[in-house]
């Protein structure tokens, strides 16, 4: 166990320094969302900026969470990458130690930049959608403490699911439009607690309904998590 905990924290040191260094995947990422978010900006609200939030707290939600379901896609793709561009992908399965090791190692080096990028994200989201000019309009205070768990739960699970088919597709040709195609799919329940519960925050704060969309998006994000673990040794050997 403990050298199990080690080769993940190594091999994310190792992915943190490198992005630390280039900045390419966080710029890419960071680069994606903010196009995503923009487009969706102007496509959904049309520069009208709605101070009731049964109306825009629905779309930022959205704009917000689909742009990081698409970075993140983006994030995993490099996660593999690296080492399959410089000839090392078949050293670094051959490191000693269980390969669900490496899959974590994997997921808490492509982590730190997704969330990076998603505390740029959600206030520029609630800013440019009105949401947080409407939740103030209101006489609330923006649940920022909720937000940030619904933001690091949602995050966790893009990552976790992402991470894993980065680790199927890393080798296949077309493997920029496959990682999407197949990843998504699992993103759904995940995408859907994430809006819901963002919406819910903005239009009435916390509530037990809030909650059950929490709750849900943790067991997704562990479930995923144990799964992907447990899976990866045959998807990396396949």
């Amino acid at each position: 166990m403990k050298g199990a905990l080690r080769q993940a924290l190594t091999v994310a040191a190792k992915d943190l320094r490198v992005a630390g260094r280039t900045r390419d995947t966080l710029l890419a990422t960071a680069f994606f969302a903010g196009i995503v978010l923009l487009v969706l900006g102007f496509a959904l609200s049309g520069g009208v900026v709605s101070r009731d939030a049964r109306l825009s707290a629905p779309l930022a939600a959205g704009a917000i969470w689909t742009a990081l379901a698409l970075a993140a896609a983006v994030g995993a793709q490099r996660a593999f990458a690296q080492e399959q561009e410089a000839g090392a992908l078949e050293q670094l399965l051959a490191y000693p130690g269980p390969h669900g090791a490496l899959y974590l190692g994997k997921l808490l080096g492509v982590l730190p930049p997704l969330l990076l990028v998603a505390a740029a994200t959600v206030p520029t989201g609630l800013v440019l959608f009105g949401a947080s000019e409407a939740v103030t309009a209101a006489g609330r205070a923006l649940p920022w403490a909720a937000l940030a768990l619904t933001t690091a739960l949602g995050v966790l699970g893009f990552a976790a699911a992402t991470t894993f088919y980065g680790s199927i597709t890393v080798n296949l040709r077309a493997r920029e439009a496959l990682l999407p195609a197949l990843a998504f799919p699992i993103l759904v329940p995940a995408v859907l607690a994430t809006v819901q519960a963002t919406r819910l925050l903005l239009e009435g704060g916390w509530s037990p309904e809030v909650s059950t969309w929490l709750t849900f998006l943790t067991a997704f994000d562990l479930g995923t998590i144990i799964l992907a673990t447990l899976l990866f040794p045959a998807a990396v050997e396949g």
